[in-house]
């Protein structure tokens, strides 16, 4: 046992004493006081130089006047696109799933209680046997669905956020 910790210690020693300093050059009296080699290179010589142009005496550049005036053109074309936007009613989404069972009465009882804790969303009951389903909301961010199931957590401890393809409001 001695001998190994003989030889660990001497390794140790050997790897602390590799990785030690070597000698050291100094360059200046600041630097052997520290330690530490300061070398002095005047990159000036590689820097760009612009010619100084004072404000009243420099030349003024002229002013822009555009040329291809495209207001009316803009204008048509953000009217053809506020009414393709007009006519989308649907978008992709997320929904809070509160429930997915085969219980008529649970589903019901669950739809009124969240109906009573946040009215302002819409809920969406399915049947397709022998199934029900319950999502709640239309939302365009998961952070907003998040929200909304974090008011209602303590009535669905189960629910998730799923995507689902939502109804836009007008």
């Amino acid at each position: 046992m001695n001998k190994v910790s003989n030889l660990l210690f001497a390794l140790l020693f050997l790897l602390l004493s590799a990785c030690g300093a070597s000698s050291r050059t100094s360059t200046s009296d600041a630097g052997k006081a520290t330690g530490k080699t300061r070398v002095a290179e005047d990159l000036s010589v590689f820097r760009p130089s612009y010619p100084a142009v004072d404000e009243a005496g420099g030349a003024a550049a002229a002013p822009v006047t555009p040329t291809n005036h495209a207001n009316a053109r803009v204008a048509a074309l953000m009217d053809t696109v506020a009414s393709v936007n007009r006519n989308v009613k649907y978008a992709q989404g997320f929904r809070i799933l509160a429930y997915n069972g085969s219980e008529r009465q649970t589903v019901m009882d669950l739809r009124k209680a969240i109906i009573a804790r946040v009215p302002e969303e819409k809920d969406y009951l399915t049947y397709q046997q022998p199934n029900f389903r319950l999502k709640i909301g239309d939302y365009f961010s998961r952070i907003e669905a998040q929200q909304v199931l974090n008011r209602i957590r303590d009535l669905l401890p189960n629910a998730q956020i799923v995507t689902d393809q939502i109804n836009i409001d007008k």
